[in-house]
């Protein structure tokens, strides 16, 4: 036994275990193995301790969702609460609000049949003047004037908007201030009535408004106003003449035919028809403030005709 070679003897543990092949990188062996900080453990984990203890978020959300419903009815109901005590005052207030606009219209309607009834006087007190210093001649200075009601045969002119007429637009006339929308504005009316002048009628009047020497038809947006009175469509025009002359002469006008154009290019109704008898109104006062008579006028320039203004 001498010569055989004795082999060493194994003294590792069995229970140890093997060395890992990685070990001589144990640095990033650490960084893999531990890829979160440990701060970030910690907070994850008091996150979740605080929800185990915490409501779920769920039933948070519910309830938030509920309070938020409560206090929208709270609000809705005082509100309805507040309006239910205001109602009687609002109620009260509106029904003053309306007796005082009754009692205004009744006292402007009685105030407005006062000026009818100093007109009336006035017109009088004028007719008994003329007819004191101007003898026969009194009743022509007041159909001249429009101070009195006349009649005579003459001419119906009615002029409307188009169907469907709009309050704005763009065209022709929005150079001259107006608009293709075919509504009848008042230089449409202006040309209308200047027409009938020049083709020989002796009185004019619009929508019972009569026009005098100091009438004016202007406009106040959209309305067209005669001595300061809005009128409404449809516009019917009377001009005392001779009826069926006075017509014809009138629609060969340049005025006559402005309003034919209107008619065909804006669809502005027109009708026109010649009459045996129509009555015109007196116009209102005529108030004179500049103007006087000048003396030996009439003597110069020769006799009245009497032919008024035709």
């Amino acid at each position: 036994m001498c010569g055989m070679s004795q082999q060493r003897p194994d003294r590792s543990n069995p229970n140890t275990p093997a060395a890992r092949p990685d070990a001589s990188m144990s640095l990033l062996t650490n960084v893999m193995d531990h890829s979160l900080d440990d701060g970030y453990a910690e907070a994850a984990a008091r996150k979740s301790e605080t929800g185990v203890r915490g409501l779920p978020r769920t039933l948070r959300a519910k309830m938030g969702l509920a309070a938020g419903l409560v206090l929208a009815a709270l609000v809705v109901t005082v509100g309805a609460a507040q309006a239910r005590i205001s109602a009687p005052t609002l109620a009260k207030e509106r029904e003053e609000l309306i007796n005082r606009i009754q009692k205004g219209t009744g006292e402007a309607d009685r105030q407005q049949k006062r000026v009818d009834a100093l007109r009336d006087d006035v017109s009088r007190m004028q007719r008994e003047a003329l007819k004191k210093h101007g003898g026969d001649k009194a009743e022509l200075l007041a159909l001249l004037s429009g101070s009195t009601q006349v009649a005579g045969p003459g001419v119906k002119l009615v002029v409307d908007d188009a169907k469907g007429a709009a309050s704005s637009g763009g065209g022709p006339r929005e150079s001259s201030g107006f608009s293709d929308t075919g509504r009848v504005r008042d230089r449409d009316m202006q040309r209308v009535v200047n027409g009938l002048w020049a083709s020989g009628a002796e009185a004019i009047s619009v929508n019972g408004q009569r026009l005098t020497s100091l009438s004016a038809i202007r406009a106040a947006g959209d309305a067209i106003l005669v001595d300061n009175k809005p009128l409404a469509p449809p516009y019917t025009v009377l001009a005392v003449g001779d009826g069926q002359r006075l017509s014809t002469a009138f629609q060969d006008s340049a005025d006559g035919q402005y309003l034919h154009v209107l008619q065909e290019n804006y669809g502005v109704r027109t009708r026109i028809s010649a009459e045996n008898e129509i009555t015109l109104p007196p116009a209102p006062s005529l108030i004179v403030r500049t103007a006087k008579p000048q003396a030996g006028a009439a003597e110069a320039d020769g006799a009245d005709t009497g032919k008024g203004t035709s």
